[in-house]
């Protein structure tokens, strides 16, 4: 491995080598991040999911950036360019960046204005004119070269050439480059406009017809939506600098005196930082801030679905699904408490009254039968009025009557794992259980859907699909990993994420069940086809065995921590299901005494904390919500009212809000609370209960303008007079944003914060 690796990603973290140097041995053993943060903490120095992935997708970067050295090296080998200076160079780039600029003067090019000159003999003519000499005459130099035959016809097309040949020069100088992309990273400006006579069919992107705003500032969702409107054929997309800086800066690197040569060599550089450099530094910035809006959307969808899957679960009850509809009726599955499918039926509450007679005898007489203790309802259309409906029923006290986020539901009913689940029900079956099992359990009913279709991201389409699925992917397995997985009842979706597994391996989980009957110890998963010693390794800590014959199958202790319980147990005289019971036994535990080479103080901690409650969920106990009665849809809206409400979506500008009317609204960010907020993740969570004040409704748009102030600390607005004056009068900041940092973040999901352009 490279130590210098190591060393950089140490001093990027503040971190030992090491611990850099662990984790890398440890993934190098196909050792997951889960695994690795949760059962080698001696190994790390107790280093988080965070900081692991930082290492792990690091070191994916460098080595590439390892591999772009060898193949540049290899090319400039074959062509036989490469010296010794322009090795050395080349090994120490630090950036892919630096590098690219380093080999593009010697790139293979398609033919360009300065190849085709170079081809005509103007190579000596553009030294002659670089050199600047005061006693060289361009024309009477310029027409030495002057040949029909190659295509020079005067000496005016001399000079052209030569100043071709200087033009893709300067636009390649590294030195040049380097300092023209300072001025656009620092002074750039986007610029975007409509195009002419789309006004009408690009509505939606009114806001950014005429808009102008700085490169350094510009937040995520403002540049993903200016490049969709660019997409879709309604914007035109600009990245800008002040043209004559960009000359001021490069002028001094070329130019020498004011011979008579000098005018030429001026005339080249205005042209190369016209025609070729300014194109190349924008393609450069639009890349990059491409990458930067994508990795903080990619972290703000990461965060939200973290959030929605670690959702309070309601646990095992028997419950009543609904998936609510008006003309169609309400689909209805009752679900035993390991959410097995046992009735379904159709009740049509929004018709007749004499239907609704006949709906409530039905519901009432169902709960009882099959011993209901919660009704769930989706939240989509007829929902609130559903919801209406089964309060009105009279139920008893004890059932839980509650709504329930539906997005994704018809996905999921739809998908592979819903037809093979359910081969003999329709789509509605399908979605109205998969509405029942997320108030069950969130985390394993949601692991069924395509992350991108649960509904908590923003221009998921737009970003990067191999990091979202990433990112995504890394949010799954950290949340399925956190709470654990009962191996006995698991879906194969669940299975898949657990540490270690896999679709085949989940899969050969499952068939061995079902031949063979639920496991009864950790040592049965050896037996599962083709689950060997590794895997066994990575997952069997995250795997649960309820009733298990040994208490710490129940448990997050690993198999590999049995014998120091063992041992605890044996020194106090007791089993271990009496350790695991008895907190007196646990408080004569003196862990120094259990301090081995492999088993240090950090394991031991995390021992004692199982012992004291085996198997436990990290998730919030569930509690019971209800929207305000008579607020059903945006007509019943008034501005003024303060409703309950949870949060649906968390965005860079601000917060959805579910109300109960069907249609979600917006806290913006500057409404989310009476002091200032950098991040709304700092103030919201997803699924979050909150209390907003309706500021305004758009019945035309279907628009809620939501707040979560108090009134009586809204600030008075600002006098006229104290506002800042602008400074940049060409510049339209519509609202100022602080730009995204590289920084590692621990309170953030574990998808990698750093931004992957180097």
């Amino acid at each position: 491995m490279n130590q210098e690796f190591f060393q950089l990603i140490t001093e990027e973290l503040k971190i030992k080598t090491q611990q850099v140097a662990a984790v890398a041995k440890l993934l190098a053993d196909d050792a997951t991040v889960p695994f690795i943060a949760r059962y080698r903490k001696e190994a790390t120095g107790g280093l988080d999911e965070v900081a692991i992935t930082y290492i792990r997708d690091r070191l994916a970067q460098l080595s590439e950036l390892t591999q772009r050295k060898q193949t540049i090296i290899k090319s400039l080998t074959e062509r036989s360019l490469l010296t010794e200076g322009l090795e050395q160079q080349i090994e120490q780039a630090q950036t892919m960046t630096v590098l690219e600029d380093i080999y593009l003067p010697l790139r293979p090019k398609r033919r360009t204005r300065a190849t085709i000159a170079k081809e005509k003999g103007l190579q000596p003519l553009a030294e002659l004119l670089l050199a600047q000499d005061d006693k060289t005459k361009p024309e009477a130099e310029a027409a030495a070269f002057v040949d029909k035959e190659k295509g020079v016809e005067d000496i005016d097309q001399a000079l052209a050439g030569g100043r071709d040949i200087l033009a893709e020069q300067f636009s390649e100088d590294q030195t040049a480059r380097q300092r023209i992309r300072k001025l656009y990273f620092e002074q750039g400006i986007f610029r975007s406009k409509v195009i002419k006579n789309k006004e009408a069919e690009g509505k939606k992107y009114e806001n950014y017809f005429d808009w102008t705003e700085p490169v350094t500032s510009a937040p995520s969702h403002r540049i993903l939506a200016m490049r969709r409107g660019e997409k879709e054929g309604y914007l035109t997309l600009r990245i800008i600098v002040p043209e004559e800086k960009a000359l001021d800066i490069l002028g001094p690197l070329f130019i020498k005196n004011s011979s008579p040569c000098t005018r030429q060599v001026e005339m080249a550089l205005v042209d190369g930082f016209k025609r070729l450099l300014s194109a190349s530094m924008e393609t450069e910035v639009r890349l990059k801030t491409k990458k930067r809006a994508d990795a903080e959307a990619i972290r703000i969808f990461a965060e939200n679905l973290q959030q929605l899957l670690m959702a309070s679960p309601l646990g095992q009850k028997r419950i009543l699904g609904v998936d609510p509809g008006f003309r169609t009726g309400c689909k209805i599955v009752l679900l035993d408490e390991q959410g097995k499918l046992l009735a379904n039926d159709v009740i049509y509450p929004h018709h007749s009254s004499k239907q609704v007679q006949k709906d409530v005898e039905k519901i009432s007489s169902l709960c009882t039968d099959y011993k209901i203790e919660a009704v769930a309802i989706g939240n989509g259309t007829a929902g609130r009025e559903t919801e209406t409906f089964f309060r009105g029923i009279g139920l008893d006290k004890g059932v839980i009557i509650t709504m329930v986020n539906e997005s994704g539901a018809s996905v999921y009913s739809a998908s592979s794992a819903a037809r093979e689940e359910f081969p003999n029900e329709d789509i509605t079956v399908r979605g109205a259980v998969s509405i029942g099992r997320r108030l069950m359990d969130p985390l394993a009913e949601l692991v069924k859907i395509e992350p991108k279709s649960i509904g908590v991201g923003q221009y998921q389409h737009d970003v990067d699909q191999g990091l979202l699925k990433q990112g995504l992917d890394d949010i799954v397995a950290s949340c399925a990993n956190k709470v654990g997985v009962e191996v006995n009842t698991a879906s194969k979706q669940l299975l898949i994420y657990v540490s270690g597994l896999g679709p085949q391996l989940a899969q050969n989980i499952l068939d061995y069940r079902n031949e063979n009957g639920p496991f009864s110890c950790r040592n049965d998963f050896l037996k599962v086809p083709r689950l060997g010693s590794k895997a066994f390794e990575q997952a069997a800590g995250f795997l649960r065995i309820q009733n298990a014959e040994n208490p710490l199958d129940t448990s997050a202790v690993h198999p590999e921590s049995y014998c120091v319980v063992e041992k605890m147990a044996d020194e106090l005289k007791c089993s271990v299901l009496e350790l695991m019971q008895n907190n007196n036994l646990q408080n004569k535990i003196v862990l120094d005494h259990y301090i081995t080479n492999t088993v240090g103080l950090p394991t031991l901690t995390d021992i004692m904390k199982e012992l004291a409650k085996p198997g436990r969920d990290p998730r919030k106990q569930f509690e019971i919500f209800a929207f305000a009665e008579g607020v059903e849809k945006l007509q019943d809206l008034q501005a003024g009212m303060k409703l309950p409400g949870i949060v649906t979506n968390i965005t860079a500008f601000g917060a959805f809000v579910d109300i109960g009317v069907h249609q979600d609204g917006l806290v913006h960010i500057s409404e989310l609370s009476n002091s200032f907020v950098k991040d709304p993740a700092d103030v919201v969570k997803v699924q979050q209960k909150v209390q907003v004040t309706v500021m305004e409704v758009d019945l035309d748009k279907k628009r809620i303008k939501l707040s979560m102030k108090r009134p009586q600390e809204k600030k008075e607005p600002k006098k006229a007079q104290n506002k800042r004056p602008k400074t940049k009068p060409r510049v339209k900041v519509k609202k100022k944003t602080t730009p995204t940092k590289g920084k590692i973040d621990s309170k953030k999901p574990l998808i990698s914060q750093l931004t992957l352009g180097m």
